[in-house]
């Protein structure tokens, strides 16, 4: 699944061209490195991202296509905000 994708079904950015956005401009890293928007992602992958002064790390857990609202925090395990 694409991480800019990934972002919007797991809820932990609102919109997918927010999430665009923020991967062009460097603000989030998968594995330590990087991370384009078209990335594709595995289970296992960590995902960094930075929010003006926060950071927030998660652990992909679980990679669907379409999820409820209540499920989409099954997608991810938070490791640090």
């Amino acid at each position: 699944m694409r991480l800019d994708k990934f972002l919007k079904n797991s809820r932990i950015i609102k919109r997918r061209t927010v999430a665009k956005d923020a991967c062009e401009q460097g603000r989030v890293e998968v594995n330590g490195k990087a991370a384009k928007p078209g990335l594709e992602l595995k289970t296992g992958d960590m995902i960094k991202i930075t929010f003006g002064t926060s950071i927030l790390e998660v652990r992909v857990t679980a990679l669907t296509e379409s999820c409820r609202k209540e499920d989409a925090s099954g997608m991810y395990e938070v490791i640090s905000e």
